[in-house]
Formats: structure tokens, sequence, C-alpha cells
């Protein structure tokens, strides 16, 4: 765990200035095989420094595949065998943060030319404003995927399970690689 600074005043200020919005509805998470779906994560992240048990959720369901799918593209060889489940999720939250766009996180410090690198640590201390400030969770763009993604730091949050599906990764990338094609992105 690492040892964290003092927060900015004018990040506070900042952020603390946001207005505070509600959240109901649906979002998605992927986990490995046999892992509480609920569980949240202890390792820094994004939009955590690993201390507030964050937990990270997509509001499109390719978003929350996408991101593991980055991560585990990170190993040497694709662990074939690293079997993962997608949870649908219903959620209602009080006192949200949105960022809909990488142009709305630029006052706060976040460089768009980097934010889709592995270099958190301005988006980390932003995160950990919000939970300082009392915002159950923090809504800001996906990197991996043309979606918003919502980050739960609400430990007392309402969350229910409503669906879950096995990932196949063949038949995600393959239909993927068709929306991806129609949208004019990478494929």
């Amino acid at each position: 765990m690492s040892e964290r600074r003092a927060r900015e005043p004018d990040l506070l200020d900042k952020l603390d200035a946001q207005p505070r919005t509600e959240y109901s509805g649906r979002t998605w998470r992927v986990v490995r095989e046999g892992r509480e779906p609920l569980q949240r994560s202890r390792i820094a992240g994004r939009w955590d420094m690993g201390v507030g048990d964050a937990l990270y959720t997509s509001l499109d369901p390719n978003g929350a595949v996408a991101e593991i799918d980055f991560r585990l593209r990170q190993e040497p060889v694709f662990p074939s065998r690293f079997r993962v489940v997608l949870y649908e999720l219903t959620v209602e939250l009080h006192k949200v943060v949105r960022f809909d766009t990488i142009d709305d996180l630029r006052p706060l410090g976040v460089d768009a030319d980097r934010y889709h690198t592995k270099l958190y640590h301005r988006t980390q201390e932003i995160g950990d404003a919000a939970q300082f400030l009392g915002f159950t969770a923090l809504v800001a763009p996906n990197v991996r995927w043309p979606c918003l993604n919502l980050v739960i730091y609400d430990l007392e949050a309402k969350l229910h399970v409503i669906n879950q599906q096995a990932i196949d990764w063949d038949a995600w990338r393959a239909e993927t690689r068709v929306i991806r094609r129609s949208k004019g992105g990478p494929i």
C-alpha cells in the first residue's frame, strides 16, 4: 500500500463544486470465475489508490469486458484458461460525481493525451478526493470502449446481481470486431 500525500485544496474545491447527481440503473462488472462479483478491489486502479475499496463497473457490458481483455493482453501469452464472468448489476446511488467526457476532467488536471495510459497518479488523486468529499461513486470515460465507467466507493451501496454470463473470448472478439468496424473504430 502506498503512502497518501496531503490532498490538494484546489482539487478539493473544484471537485466539491461539482453537482451531486444520482445513478439508478444497470451496470456491468467482469470478474474471474469463482470470485464474488461484489468483492471490492484492494489494488490501486485508475480511480482508487488501493485504500478505498473501489468497485469498478461499466455502464456498457462491452466496456466491462474490454477492460479485462486489455489487462489479460498485457500478459506475454493470453491466458486462455482464465475464465471470466460478466455480471449485470442494478445499483442505486446518490451523491455521484460525473465526468462524461475527457474534456470534463481537464479542469481537474487530467491530461487528455495521457488518459489512455497506465499513468494513474492524477486520476487516483481525484478518486481519493471524491471519496474524502463523500461522493458515493464517480462516472468517467472508459478508456477501452466508447462508454462510461461507474466506480462505486459506497461500501453500503445497494447492489444486486440480476444476470451473469461466462465470456467466450473468441465469440466476444468476433462480435466486437463487427461493432468496431461499423463504428469506424480500430479492429
